[in-house]
């Protein structure tokens, strides 16, 4: 989302300090919610759409669009923003701020601080870790700099609940790390709109286990789906598994016995 002739390249850890406040009074209140390109998490998703009182299908529909990663071929969804200066659509006036705060983004919630992941082989053994470091964004309008409330990185993650948003999204995020293999193909139409609908789609996604075959292809164990059918987290933390599967990442999901690999992989509905 940020201009990246913004942000510093120094990584940070959870006890920089920093000093910063956003507030009304401020000269450059809600400037930093135009101008920007602002990719949503599933969390994301999930929060804004049950703020807004829709389904997660009419939120896509409506207030985001679709950008595919060149790296990865995933598709990602972005906030569709407004007019010449791309404005939050969620902006309201100069004293209303943001009209969806409670439920913002992961990444204004951070503003402006940067989050990040790197994958770094693991110390013992063949396996690899993922890391999580931050950055500062140091856009030239923005005067928060200049006030004198003291954050660590830690107390801020803390004070704006990102820290809750990366714990619902950790899985995803290591999902967006995967890149195609140099000279192979990248996910066909089938597999993009697979991945989309369990990434994003959470109502969809819900139709397409409990609706199709779904749950007569894989061996799910009862408490799984009881928590599916009653949480949304639940269900979407599923789909991360699932997105895993068809992805060939890892075997994150069992087929029952005698169900061929290749129609669960597809996820073919009868």
């Amino acid at each position: 989302m940020f201009n990246m002739k913004a942000v510093e390249t120094n990584y940070l850890d959870e006890s920089t300090k920093f000093k910063f406040r956003c507030h009304p009074g401020i000269s450059c209140f809600t400037k930093c919610c135009s101008n920007i390109d602002i990719m949503l998490t599933p969390y994301d998703v999930l929060r804004l759409k049950n703020r807004l009182d829709m389904s997660s299908s009419d939120f896509l529909d409506k207030h985001t669009m679709m950008r595919i990663d060149e790296k990865s071929t995933h598709p990602y969804a972005y906030l569709k923003m407004e007019g010449e200066e791309k404005t939050c659509p969620f902006l309201g006036t100069v004293e209303e701020g943001c009209k969806v705060y409670e439920d913002r983004p992961v990444s204004c919630r951070y503003y402006p601080v940067g989050q990040g992941t790197m994958k770094r082989r693991a110390a013992e053994g063949d396996g690899m870790t993922h890391e999580e470091f931050y950055f500062f964004v140091r856009e030239p309008h923005c005067k928060g700099y200049e006030e004198d409330t003291e954050w660590t990185i830690a107390s801020w993650r803390e004070d704006q609940k990102s820290s809750h948003w990366d714990e619902m999204n950790r899985e995803w995020k290591h999902i967006m790390m995967r890149r195609n293999l140099p000279g192979k193909h990248g996910l066909d139409e089938a597999k993009q709109m697979q991945f989309f609908m369990a990434s994003y789609d959470i109502d969809r996604f819900r139709n397409y286990v409990f609706g199709s075959r779904f749950l007569d292809l894989f061996d799910i164990p009862a408490d799984e789906i009881r928590a599916m059918q009653e949480d949304e987290v639940a269900l979407m933390k599923f789909a991360f598994k699932y997105i895993k599967f068809i992805l060939m990442m890892e075997q994150t999901l069992k087929l029952k016995q005698g169900m061929a690999p290749k129609k669960a992989e597809e996820g073919k509905q009868d």
